[in-house]
């Protein structure tokens, strides 16, 4: 049998190629953090738990 996609939590959203997109080009524009995370809706330790995976600059980290 096919194995089934796992349903995440309530209240967690996965990351669309658009939002890693839109992450790596505030990440060139360096774009605050805080302002970001107003944009994406999205806490400020997600997106820089994001930009470490994705190997990216993000914040006090450049």
């Amino acid at each position: 049998m096919a194995k089934k996609a796992k349903k995440m939590k309530s209240g967690r959203r996965g990351y669309t190629k658009a939002d890693v997109k839109e992450l790596c080009a505030h990440s060139k524009a360096k774009t605050p953090v805080a302002k970001i995370a107003k944009l994406t809706k999205r806490s400020e330790g997600a997106l820089r738990q994001k930009a470490r995976t994705l190997g990216i600059g993000l914040g006090h980290q450049r």
